[in-house]
């Protein structure tokens, strides 16, 4: 349903209700007012018909009823018999019992409302003494379903023409109200003003286009960085593969050239590896669960299978301090501790140092993992995060690497909750800091 025709439904029937709560209160007040208005009349007849009685007796009641046609007029004595009524045709049993004639009889104004057991029908009663008799004056009401069904064709006449106007009124409402909404350009929510109420979903809005335009960017330039950088191990093994197909490598030079194709290879593997754990990173694919993790001796295995580079590199790693124990990701966890320890070994100098230390200080568990490198200038420390960013512009760089690492570094410290900082400057090596 559209929101205009549920507004529109729902004003109708808030009108819809309002007559009807209306109907019920003019029936009950034009109710109470006939009541009290006969009840009124009922009083100036009875001293009436007192006055005429003191004065003629009651021979005249006949011609008192000819005026009065619409008021029963009854004479009863102090033993309850009726000495006249109005009804002649009716045969009446003793009144002796009736309430408003026992008032009388203690001097009172005798009052009552009840259904007339007599003639069946609701009727108020008033008696008082006048001489030796009792005068009962009575004069029927209406229920109120009659009155109710006596004004409801003047109801039903103002409700058809106010539901006209109602409708036609809240048609020009709703359509005002809705203008505003459906001219809301969701590209750029705030380019207008609108109505208070839904600015915040207008500025929520805002944020979430500025955010899919930053996702898209990134997405954008992860694809060409990918592409790039698949491209060129590809292209190297291709390249190399295609002059041994064409015999123009020569016998002795097959193995080293064999060695390179399986070197990028491997290079295009990681790359691989590492793209697509970004991937499931980002949608949270990991079908993963949380555990224990004992991180001094996770370290010291990441540290053996770290080994052999480091040796080729001419580098040596220490590991100190006590374990720590944390509830994560196992897999993770080695991720980046794996990302980190590599990177202090790649971007070391010659017989350089990884000093890795881990402990508790104060209430705070920490991992420190400084090299002797050669370090990262401050103005690129922002964006070492940064998937496919190297402070190394040149992609055919030594050193190599993907620039996918840290991301994933990046990742793995968000799921954990993890702060991590860092100390670096050029030629004096680097200092990661994991504060658990």
């Amino acid at each position: 349903m559209k929101l205009q025709t549920k507004i529109h439904k729902g004003m109708l029937l808030l009108i819809a209700v309002t007559l009807l709560i209306s109907y019920s209160i003019f029936t009950y007040i034009i109710y109470r007012q006939t009541m009290n208005m006969s009840i009124y009349e009922v009083h100036q007849e009875a001293q009436y018909i007192k006055r005429l009685l003191a004065n003629t007796g009651s021979v005249f009641l006949p011609t008192i009823d000819a005026v009065l046609y619409d008021t029963r007029i009854s004479l009863i004595d102090k033993a309850g018999n009726v000495l006249y009524d109005s009804n002649r045709d009716i045969d009446f049993e003793n009144h002796l019992l009736r309430s408003e004639v026992q008032e009388a009889l203690a001097g009172k104004i005798g009052e009552d409302i009840r259904t007339s057991e007599t003639l069946g029908t609701k009727m108020y009663y008033y008696a008082e003494m006048v001489d030796n008799n009792i005068l009962r004056i009575a004069k029927k009401f209406d229920a109120m379903w009659i009155t109710a069904l006596r004004i409801l064709p003047v109801i039903l006449a103002a409700a058809c023409i106010m539901f006209i106007l109602a409708y036609i009124l809240a048609k020009i409402l709703v359509n005002k109200i809705i203008v505003p909404v459906n001219q809301i350009n969701l590209s750029n929510p705030l380019e207008r003003k609108n109505y208070d109420e839904i600015m915040p979903l207008l500025v929520s809005i805002e944020k979430q286009n500025m955010e899919k335009e930053k996702i898209d960017t990134i997405r954008k330039e992860f694809s060409a960085n990918v592409s790039h950088e698949l491209k060129t191990p590809l292209t190297s093994i291709s390249g190399y593969a295609e002059l041994i197909k064409d015999g123009i490598v020569q016998k002795k030079d097959i193995e080293n050239f064999a060695g390179r194709i399986y070197h990028e290879a491997q290079r295009l593997i990681v790359l691989i590896d590492k793209i697509m754990l970004l991937s499931k990173l980002d949608e949270d694919k990991l079908a993963l669960h949380k555990e224990d993790v004992e991180l001094y001796p996770l370290l010291l295995e990441i540290c053996n299978r770290l080994n052999p580079f480091a040796l080729e590199k001419n580098v040596h790693i220490e590991l100190t301090g006590e374990n720590i124990q944390i509830s994560g990701f196992r897999y993770i966890l080695d991720e980046m501790l794996y990302n980190i320890c590599e990177n202090a070994i790649k971007y070391n100098k010659e017989n350089g140092t990884v000093k890795i230390w881990m402990g508790k200080v104060l209430t705070t568990s920490k991992i420190i993992i400084e090299d002797t490198g050669i370090g990262i200038d401050k103005r690129y420390q922002e964006r070492i995060f940064e998937r496919f960013y190297r402070v190394d512009k040149s992609h055919n760089s030594k050193i190599g690497g993907s620039g996918l690492g840290l991301s994933i570094v990046k990742y793995a410290t968000i799921l954990h909750n993890i702060q991590i900082k860092l100390e670096s400057e050029p030629e004096k090596g680097t200092k990661f800091i994991l504060e658990f």
